[in-house]
């Protein structure tokens, strides 16, 4: 528990002490304008400060038991529910993200807390026999053990409960936890720090150092005393860490770029609500997101019909109202970015169907019709609210086009024909395939990852606990 308590929420926790800094992070307020908070900024020798402090915790979280462990993800996830409204006006404001889906995210991150908790109580090892000429008699406890102290990376489009992914799992396995929360978004994550400050989870074993990436993010990822690493963000940041830090388990979430193929017989209105939902849910910032539809050439123009009638619904607006569905983006170059994508598909003779605009940070919802095959749309992540329509003539052509992209973390399957789906979903290549809906990687019941550029491991909550461990046998 931590020895004193922050006189702001923007310090550091590092050590069970709250520390100041001399560098901050103005944290843009997206829904209102201004500022949220300036949050501390970590140099170098707070970020190492902050390894030594978790690895000086691992004797002790190495001798926690699992009733402790339990304790400490329950008083995580009271915490997070006792300041939940505070906690879901915090992301309306960093994060751009609509009030609804806001506190849908706020219950997530306290659920996979709670979750964490069920999981860890089948965390046990085994008992084995030798059964080979010369091993008769041996006997062997096979356990597992905390990894030591994980580093935790987490990306700004989803501060809380992503975090919670991460944080949960690493606690629960009986690690110590560095966390440096998303540049963006670390207003969410210095509340959740100091709920972890209130609990009985031992100094040190939770450590937070919001700050640049480019100014700590190699410190961090490259230093000896780091046995594990959770991150979720783009690709390009992935393979950047992944260089830095040498033999320690990985465990990256990265980009996407999610097919949704339409065969003829699909029920079009389902289809045409899920690809919806995929491409303008949270603007289309999320890994998950269908970034690309592939319909059947004799119902490209049915689906592209419903599609556009389903944007109706899927507006910008206040984002404290109840009703708004999509805010801005993250930033002005995201925006540039989405707008570039989509001026790229129209300039190779894609049809604009619908939006196309930018103002600032906000992207109209777009439709987009007839997209060519080799638009980068189709095999870049675009993360924005873009639904973009391709053609395809037959089975091994949807595939061919599922397919053609360095990335692959979700796909989803629309049609009747059981058969046909479970072909399509055994060819394409991603980490994750849905029959007749949108990807969605819910708490983390089913594990999820991607292949490719779209990741290493799988994340889910019983999964990552088992994946922060490593295995002892002691062999009598």
């Amino acid at each position: 528990m931590a020895t004193s308590t922050p006189t702001d929420s923007a310090d550091l926790l590092i050590d069970g002490r709250w520390e100041g800094t001399e560098d901050h992070i103005e944290v843009e307020d997206l829904a209102e304008g201004g500022t949220v908070a300036r949050i501390a900024a970590a140099d170098p020798d707070d970020a190492r400060a902050a390894l030594a402090a978790a690895q000086a915790a691992t004797v002790r979280t190495r001798e926690s038991t699992v009733v402790e462990r339990a304790k400490w993800l329950d008083q995580i996830a009271d915490g997070i529910e006792a300041r939940s409204e505070e906690l879901a006006e915090i992301i309306v404001r960093e994060a751009g993200k609509p009030i609804s889906s806001a506190r849908s995210e706020v219950a997530a991150a306290a659920e996979r807390f709670r979750r964490a908790v069920e999981e860890v109580r089948n965390l046990d090892g085994d008992y084995l026999e030798g059964t080979t000429d010369g091993h008769e008699g041996w006997r062997a406890i096979v356990r597992p053990e905390p990894m030591g102290v994980v580093l935790c990376i987490s990306p700004y489009n989803y501060p809380l409960s992503t975090t919670a992914l991460q944080v949960a799992p690493a606690l629960a396995a009986g690690n110590a936890v560095v966390l440096k929360p998303a540049s963006q978004t670390p207003v969410s994550a210095a509340v959740l720090a100091q709920i972890v400050s209130e609990t009985d989870v031992p100094d040190g074993a939770f450590n937070f150092v919001p700050g640049h990436g480019s100014r700590i993010g190699d410190v961090l990822s490259g230093d000896d005393r780091v046995d594990a690493i959770a991150m979720t963000g783009s690709s390009g940041a992935g393979k950047h860490v992944a260089g830095e830090s040498g033999m320690v388990e990985l465990h990256m979430e990265l980009g996407g770029n999610a097919p949704a193929i339409v065969f003829e017989d699909a029920d079009l209105d389902e289809a045409a609500a899920a690809a919806a939902k995929g491409s303008f849910k949270y603007a289309g910032q999320r890994c998950s997101a269908v970034s690309r539809v592939l319909a059947h050439d004799s119902v490209h123009d049915e689906v592209v019909d419903r599609i556009d009638a389903e944007t109706d619904d899927w507006q910008p607006g206040d984002l404290f109202d109840e009703d708004t569905a999509i805010g801005p983006l993250i930033s002005e170059s995201q925006a540039e970015w989405v707008e570039t994508l989509v001026e790229d598909a129209v300039a190779r003779g894609a049809e604009l169907v619908r939006g196309g605009e930018r103002d600032g940070k906000v992207f109209e919802p777009t439709v987009l019709a007839d997209v060519p095959h080799d638009a980068r749309i189709l095999s870049e992540e675009q993360f924005g609210p873009v639904a973009a329509v391709a053609r395809f003539e037959d089975r091994e052509e949807a595939i061919e086009l599922a397919n053609d992209t360095d990335l692959g973390l979700d796909a989803s399957v629309f049609t009747a024909d059981y058969d046909r789906a479970m072909e399509v979903a055994d060819r394409v290549r991603a980490g994750a395939v849905r029959i007749n809906g949108a990807p969605s990687h819910g708490l983390g019941d089913i594990p999820f990852g991607g292949v490719k550029d779209s990741g290493i491991g799988r994340e889910g909550i019983g999964y990552t606990i088992e994946a922060f461990t490593t295995t002892k046998s002691i062999v009598l």
